[in-house]
């Protein structure tokens, strides 16, 4: 018995060794699991045993990868986890170049199934996509295998906060089955000729909210796709990009209403749209509801509402328009000029 408990023992502080514990967080840092700031070395094996050891802690927590740069692979990061932890990113974090080290849509790095999770520090997330921008893609099925930056799927009760996704190869933020996610304070940058770039897309999502953030990229700012639900942006700055959507909806059988979005205290600049509802022609009634978009800035938009009821891009659609694909919107905006683009058939 007492040689097992010199063994549970020595275990024991074998993991602190590799923590420090401050103010009662202990502090997995990948530095000390071997990770190294040089810029060209993988650090993803040192940040997986990291987020194994606090994943398993059973109290809070906190994953370190401290100021420096750092190349990190694809990753994908998960739960669920014991306790709560707070991932802080000091350095600015380098994706891998060349796509074909990347799987076919999973992502750069990937957070999934983890409760109360915290992503914070004031780090940076470089995509180091300038390389791709440029390439041909027919009917997006190149663009469709670049890797997104951040991905969050089924992540609940959580945070974003004080972090920077940069030169994203595709969309930089990426939302699937989360609940209770906040951004704050986030700032998204690419240039206006990047393609494809979101700034952060939702999907099947509900309770998210976006507040007080900066997003400059080469397409929609942020964009919400179907099964939304309960989505609140407020002062966010936009431009250069595509503005912020809502779809497009109705392109697959199956599709969930959105409903209850509310963008208030916006500005928008230097963007090619402002506010766009985007449905296919023959989508379902009821599929967009509850819309309120109220005290946004425009300054030089090209088209500051778009409702396009007939959003078609490779006119391959059936043209038969459903009514009432969209109620209970509400639009109070102010901008120099004004443009209201509405398309709609069979009235």
């Amino acid at each position: 018995m007492g040689l097992k408990l010199n063994i549970a023992g020595t275990s024991l502080l074998l993991l602190l060794a590799s923590a420090a514990e401050v103010s009662g967080d202990i502090i997995f840092d990948v530095t000390k699991y071997g990770a190294r700031a040089d810029g060209h070395s993988d650090i993803s094996q040192a940040l997986l045993k990291a987020w194994g050891d606090s994943c398993s802690s059973p109290v809070a927590s906190t994953v370190m990868i401290p100021n420096g740069t750092y190349a990190l692979g694809q990753i994908t990061i998960g739960g669920p986890c014991k306790a709560p932890i707070n991932f802080v990113v000091q350095g600015t974090v380098m994706a891998p170049v060349d796509t074909s080290r990347f799987k076919a849509e999973a992502g750069w790095i990937a957070f999934q199934q983890i409760d109360q999770f915290t992503l914070s520090g004031g780090g940076v997330f470089d995509g180091q996509g300038k390389t791709v921008w440029g390439r041909k893609c027919p009917h997006y099925a190149y663009c469709k295998q670049l890797p997104i930056n951040l991905r969050f799927n089924f992540i609940t009760n959580s945070m974003v906060k004080d972090i920077t996704s940069r030169d994203s190869k595709q969309f930089h933020i990426n939302l699937l089955g989360c609940k209770n996610l906040a951004f704050y304070n986030v700032a998204i940058s690419a240039p206006d000729e990047s393609l494809n770039t979101d700034g952060i897309h939702i999907g099947r999502s509900s309770g998210i909210n976006i507040t007080d953030s900066t997003i400059e990229t080469g397409d929609d700012c942020v964009s919400i796709g179907d099964g939304s639900e309960q989505i609140n942006i407020q002062r966010v700055t936009c431009g250069p990009g595509h503005g912020i959507s809502v779809g497009s909806l109705g392109k697959y059988p199956n599709e969930e209403p959105v409903v209850g979005i509310s963008v208030k205290n916006c500005t928008l600049t230097n963007t090619q749209n402002g506010v766009r509802v985007k449905t296919f022609p023959a989508s379902h009634q009821g599929i967009a509801s509850e819309m309120h978009f109220e005290d946004i800035v425009m300054n030089n938009v090209g088209n500051p509402i778009i409702i396009d009821q007939e959003y078609c891009p490779h006119n391959q659609c059936n043209l038969k328009v459903l009514l009432k694909q969209m109620k209970n919107a509400i639009f109070i905006a102010y901008f120099p000029s004004f443009s209201l683009h509405f398309h709609q058939s069979g009235t």
